[in-house]
């Protein structure tokens, strides 16, 4: 079955603006980091990643959505999955509807095809997070998980999820097993050094391969900026 085209939703949008305003200095940080992330993994192709924080509120979500948009618009077939299963907003962000999503993949039996919706970037399909499940956790690390991964690498060039900050809930460190790398995002002038320090300490006990930290919000003349970190 063919993916479902968007569904157009009024609610709280985000603007993504890699997309909206693609010549913005914001927008070439992320074509930066994009370059940056493709060059951690030089020796093989990066195909799946995944983005976390320290926490809530430092900008993970909307960097995510950006990076899977810059990587859409070098022409790469990209899905971002929401993978935020306690508190989406892939929805929110991409204006489609959340009835259904990767929630009902792991627990059911429909295929990636039939939950992926177009998104107004081309090259950029997104699955969103569907009906809250009881069990994040284990949903994220079970053997559906790494069915639902190699399923989407069938028809998708890059694949990169959005994730709970990783000092809140497990969910982050489940998922880093099963992806090639870590995007740590950290707010400038908002996380704390020790929760950033803690939160890569945590990653690294799960044996995750972090990329990169991506420093957002950084007031430089009056612009916000985004910086990468590589390791």
């Amino acid at each position: 079955m063919a993916r479902k085209k968007k569904q157009a939703v009024n609610t709280r949008a985000r603007n993504i603006i890699a997309n909206e305003n693609p010549k913005s200095p914001i927008a070439e940080q992320f074509r930066t980091i994009r370059t940056n992330l493709q060059f951690t993994t030089v020796d093989e192709d990066l195909e799946t990643m995944l983005v976390t924080s320290a926490s809530p509120s430092e900008g993970k979500s909307i960097t995510t959505a950006n990076t899977a948009t810059v990587f859409a618009q070098q022409g790469k077939k990209t899905l971002l999955i929401d993978a935020d299963l306690r508190k989406p907003t892939v929805h929110y962000t991409f204006r489609v509807s959340n009835t259904s999503g990767l929630s009902n993949y792991l627990v059911g039996k429909q295929q990636v095809t039939e939950l992926a919706r177009q998104t107004d970037v081309e090259n950029l399909d997104v699955i969103t997070c569907g009906p809250i499940p009881p069990n994040p956790s284990e949903l994220l690390g079970s053997r559906k998980m790494k069915q639902f991964i190699e399923e989407a690498k069938q028809t998708y060039d890059m694949i990169i999820f959005d994730t709970p900050p990783v000092l809140a809930v497990t969910d982050s460190q489940v998922l880093s097993n099963f992806v090639d790398g870590v995007l740590l995002v950290v707010r400038s002038k908002q996380t704390e050094k020790e929760a950033a320090v803690k939160a890569k300490e945590t990653l690294e006990q799960a044996k995750a391969n972090i990329l990169g930290v991506v420093l957002n919000d950084q007031d430089l003349k009056s612009s916000n900026y985004y910086y990468y970190y590589g390791q």
